[in-house]
């Protein structure tokens, strides 16, 4: 059998394998779209604090997969002494698919914070969430920058042997496969 006819196969083979892999997987997709069409009314909301002032909410449908709309979350929350926040309404952060931080909007203690997301996609959450006064990072320390001193071009400067090394090898691996992979007409 010939190189050629040994690549053919070889990809015959890998597509063959792929669809018949992909089969099952294409009968199940019905039955799991009708799943999400029953709660698709509804949605799971995760309350916690940001380790500041502030609180972050993951919205998520019932069965984990991720929200793929903006939704309209509105927040309340109850602290100490009896001080009351909100309705707040939460904007969606870049930091991926539904999430949302209400920013610095408590003080410190202890809140009950209760969110709520309206029709058509509804769902309630309710977390106690410790509140703490925002901190400033230490300073950072100054770091010396040293030169080499044996007057080498630096660590990096010794990779092109090893890339001229590699480019040989390449060459002379290619050049070998062609003068045994001819066949010979005796």
């Amino acid at each position: 059998m010939t190189v050629i006819r040994k690549a053919f196969a070889a990809v015959f083979v890998g597509l063959a394998l792929t669809l018949f892999a992909a089969a099952p997987a294409a009968q199940a997709a019905p039955a799991a779209q009708a799943a999400p069409a029953a709660q698709a009314d509804k949605l799971k909301l995760t309350v916690a604090g940001d380790g500041a002032e502030g609180v972050t909410i993951q919205a998520t449908h019932p069965d984990g997969r991720r929200l793929e709309q903006v939704v309209r979350l509105v927040l309340t929350a109850t602290g100490p002494d009896g001080q009351r926040i909100g309705p707040v309404q939460l904007e969606p952060q870049p930091e991926g698919h539904g999430f949302y931080s209400s920013g610095p909007v408590l003080s410190a203690g202890t809140w009950k914070v209760t969110v709520k997301s309206p029709a058509p996609l509804q769902g309630e959450a309710t977390a106690t969430v410790q509140a703490r006064a925002a901190q400033t990072p230490p300073a950072p320390e100054p770091v010396a920058v040293t030169k080499p001193t044996d007057g080498a071009g630096g660590a990096g400067a010794d990779w092109w042997p090893f890339a001229a090394a590699g480019l040989v090898l390449v060459a002379a691996a290619m050049g070998v496969a062609m003068l045994f992979g001819r066949r010979r007409t005796d």
